[in-house]
């Protein structure tokens, strides 16, 4: 059972801004991602359903996260369907993320109030996607979709839509900058936040600082 309603979840993801997004096959590394963005002040993190046997991986993670991260809200992203929805429900995610938008999904996390962020590409899929429900919509892949300049066209006439890219989203300050200033209530940052060398060599120490140093930008940005 979810430890966070869809409510929290939405507050928090605009209160720090960033949502990391990653797999890993291996659970004791995943285990360390976790904790390192967690030390650099993240409090929103999505797991990916992207390899063999991850519901078992997320499964043991978010038993661990809730007895070592407690305030870190753990989701599970890369969900197409409602079947694997409430799979992933059952194990405890706090919200679900979608690269598509598939209204049985929300049907299936509305019952249990569990965040739903499905992928848009227009504003015909975030209107019709708020109409199902979900506070925050994700989309996807943002630099593809039009970027900055896609957002900002959106929060025109929809200033209370509630958007997240995922995809061209990188940790410094002129891209950070430029989401932001276009209305962005938070991104999702895979590779480019957690990189290869975090995990071919063991740096996670310099993953907490990253973490932390994008979390300040964001701040400063926000106020």
């Amino acid at each position: 059972m979810a430890q966070f309603s869809r409510i929290e979840v939405a507050l928090k993801m605009a209160e720090t801004g960033i949502v990391p997004v990653f797999f890993h096959k291996d659970i004791e590394i995943c285990k360390k991602v976790v904790k390192a963005c967690y030390d650099g002040g993240i409090r929103v993190f999505e797991f990916t359903n992207r390899g063999d046997f991850a519901h078992e991986v997320f499964a043991e993670l978010i038993k661990w996260s809730i007895c070592n991260t407690p305030e870190m809200m753990l989701g599970i992203g890369s969900i197409v369907d409602p079947g694997t929805t409430s799979l992933y429900i059952q194990l405890g995610a706090n919200f679900v993320v979608s690269p598509v938008l598939n209204p049985e999904m929300a049907k299936v996390c509305n019952r249990r109030k569990i965040l739903w962020s499905p992928g848009c590409g227009s504003l015909s899929d975030i209107s019709y996607a708020e109409e199902l429900g979900a506070e925050v919509c994700k989309i996807f892949p943002g630099s593809s979709v039009g970027g900055p300049e896609f957002v900002k066209a959106i929060k025109g006439p929809c200033a209370w839509s509630s958007i997240m890219p995922t995809g061209g989203v990188t940790p410094d300050r002129e891209n950070l900058t430029e989401w932001f200033k276009a209305g962005v209530t938070c991104v999702g940052m895979g590779s480019q936040l957690i990189g290869k060398s975090v995990i071919e060599e063991g740096k996670y120490d310099e993953l907490t600082q990253t973490a932390k140093n994008a979390l300040q930008i964001v701040q400063e940005l926000k106020k």
